[in-house]
């Protein structure tokens, strides 16, 4: 019988032979924070450029990544949404605001590159997000809270059975007064608290079409706003999706998909002097607009004899552009700079895998053609007069061949795996011509930047001694040529191309291609249940360093900006029906704020806390903590050397209400 899920097609067996961890529904409902990005800290290894979350961090600087490599924001792991890419189309950043833990039904996380069915990008590996049916959502929840610095936070999620289909909503809101980023020995009369408000709404509705067909319409939109502490750093960032998309299951399953998708994004950035008694603009981003457009068509015909196959095509075509009015004089600014172009990648896919006894064995590839087109630079006086800037960039466009293969051997309740992959990345439309600032530093954008490859191999080894017991174990190699960082080429003050003046107290970098970053670890994962009591712990080790020559020779050798040695995370819940309790520790080592090694961020252990009682009828008294014990998380440091903290203790109390 086929039934309606909501889902693409299922996940090939050869699956098996890479490293994996799904964290299930019940785990997404059930952090302290209830922010997406916190929950993917239970998969170590999972990293986003900062260590702020969605309510204190730039929305700029909250790519992921995977696996130590590093980065500049943009993210080197493909994030999807029932199989829609969802980093910004300009940026590569994810809007994390937009997704409600709530709605999903499961996240799987695939550590390692060259997924080639999921699409292109899939550079440092695949987190993939599932949205919840109605047997898993159920048909109404509600939570409402309210928190330390006076936050409010509340949801709803509905979920309704209409014939052979569903329909399900999802909404959430949150705002609060936020706290002061700077910490307090370093702060002065300009630094305050950073408010936030955020909001989302999500519809999704499932059709059966028959003989085994079903038509999924999802329709999404989200809003956020953030203040960085002092003025003139206000954040605006808006966003509408939409996408259909039409499977059959059974015999020769297919999937064709669509989407469109829309972003507005606005930032102010601020200069502070040193006394921190005195803050004026520097830059005024008032307005990038962009768009992501593409498409997607899968078959899967019925081989049999142990072998699934899946073959297709994809396409995905990206357009924005940064407005910016910049160098103020008396406090107003003087110029205009206008960049930004388009690129388009298309692609074909194989992915085959084939199971035999004890074997399961896994091949795909990918080809595809990019181009990067249309992208200007333009600089002018706002006053009128002859342009200062007024370049256009040439065409580029290229091939790139990737792939992966592995086996999973089971032997019993062990099970050995081993994999082998390359995969790849086009620099974003952000890299290429948006420059920016972070406090008194300012970095260039490159319109020549390569994309970015990686070759990677693991070996794994799984092992389940007892249905309520499951340990896994993976040791990796990767090394990402052509790796986008983040280069320091001088000290201010001065005045630089692309940025225009910076301080004394900064430092001017531009985005560069440098030969090679490469990283090797271990990843260490145990989960165990009885009854009502579980404990899920995850561990990654990572020695991650810099290859590197000519203009970046002085960072050969150094460690990746922002790339933390060790990362652990781990969780222990006891869980009755509607009462329950759990507490979470997190733990991250000292890690670099630069390219150049001289700015340590400390070392950071934190622990959340959760805990639920019923009242009766569906009704429970929610009581949640964020960082119990009030640990100074250091997320930032900038040229002065200020230090930027990300969230410091929250307390919240609420209600929840699940109807039966």
């Amino acid at each position: 019988m086929i039934v309606v899920t909501g889902r693409g097609l299922e996940t090939p067996p050869g699956e098996a032979a890479y490293d994996t961890v799904t964290i299930e529904r019940e785990r997404l409902a059930g952090t302290a924070s209830g922010r997406l990005e916190d929950v993917l800290r239970d998969a170590a290894g999972v990293a986003q450029f900062r260590r702020s979350d969605s309510r204190s961090a730039h929305p700029t600087s909250q790519g992921i990544t995977l696996r130590g490599l590093g980065g500049n924001a943009s993210s080197r792991a493909l994030l999807l949404l029932d199989g829609v890419p969802q980093t910004d189309p300009f940026g590569g950043w994810v809007a994390f605001p937009a997704y409600l833990p709530d709605r999903l039904a499961s996240v799987r996380v695939t550590r390692g590159g060259g997924s080639g069915y999921a699409g292109p990008g899939a550079l440092a590996g695949t987190v993939e997000l599932t949205s919840g049916a109605p047997h898993e959502l159920g048909p109404l929840a509600l939570r409402a809270a309210y928190g330390s610095r006076n936050s409010r936070d509340a949801s709803a999620v509905g979920a309704v059975e209409a014939g052979s289909g569903f329909f399900t909503i999802a909404g959430q809101y949150a705002r609060g007064d936020g706290f002061v980023p700077t910490i307090a020995e370093d702060r002065g009369p300009v630094d305050r608290a950073a408010p936030y408000r955020q909001a989302s709404l999500a519809l999704r509705g499932v059709v059966d079409l028959g003989s085994g067909t079903e038509l999924q319409a999802n329709v999404s939109g989200f809003t956020d706003r953030r203040d960085r502490g002092v003025d003139f750093t206000q954040v605006r960032s808006d966003g509408a999706d939409a996408s259909l998309r039409i499977v059959k299951r059974g015999g020769w399953g297919w999937s064709l998909l669509g989407y469109l998708q829309t972003r507005q994004f606005a930032s102010g950035f601020a200069s502070v002097n040193d006394a921190r008694d005195s803050v004026s603009a520097s830059l005024d981003q008032y307005s990038v607009p962009a768009t992501g457009i593409g498409g997607r068509v899968e078959l899967a015909p019925p081989i049999g004899g142990g072998v699934t196959l899946r073959l297709g095509s994809d396409v995905r075509r990206v357009s924005g552009k940064t407005q910016e009015r910049y160098t103020f004089v008396a406090g107003a600014p003087t110029r205009l700079r206008v960049a930004g172009g388009e690129s388009t990648t298309l692609g074909a896919f194989a992915d085959a895998s084939l199971e035999s006894g004890a074997l399961t064995l896994n091949a795909g590839g990918r080809i595809d053609h990019w181009d990067i087109s249309g992208g200007t630079l333009f600089e002018t006086p706002l006053g009128g007069g002859v342009p200062l800037t007024d370049t256009r960039f040439a065409d580029r466009s290229g091939l790139e061949a990737t792939g992966r293969v592995g086996a999973a051997l089971a032997l019993g309740s062990v099970t050995l795996r081993i994999a082998a992959y390359r995969g790849w990345r086009l620099p974003t439309l952000n890299e290429l011509y948006r420059p920016f600032r972070v406090g008194a530093d300012a970095t260039a954008a490159n319109a020549a930047l390569d994309p970015e490859r990686l070759t990677g191999a693991e070996i794994g080894v799984d092992w389940r001694p007892t249905p309520s017991l499951s340990l896994r174990a993976t040791g990796y190699w990767n090394r990402l040529d052509s790796a986008i960082a983040n280069v320091t080429l001088a000290n201010g003050p001065g005045t630089f191309a692309g940025v225009g003046f910076v301080s004394a107290a900064g430092v001017y970098r531009q985005r560069q291609n440098l030969d090679a970053v490469e990283a090797r670890g271990v990843e260490l994962e145990g989960r165990f249940s009885q009854g009502p009591v579980s404990v899920s712990a995850s561990y990654a080790f990572t020695d991650s360093r810099v290859r590197a020559t000519g203009i970046a020779a002085a960072l050969d050798g150094l460690r990746p900006a922002q790339t933390a040695q060790h990362q652990g995370s781990a969780t222990l819940a006891w869980l009755r029906g509607d009462l329950g309790a759990s507490l979470t520790a997190r733990y991250a080592s000292p890690q670099f704020e630069d390219d150049q090694n001289s700015r340590t961020l400390a070392d950071a252990l934190t622990f959340d806390a959760v805990a639920a009682l019923p009242l009766g009828s569906g009704l429970a008294l929610e009581a949640r903590a964020e960082n119990l014990t009030d640990a100074r998380v250091e997320a930032g440091i900038s040229g002065p050397g200020v230090i930027e903290r990300a969230t410091p203790r929250t307390l919240w109390l609420g209600f929840r209400y699940r109807l039966r």
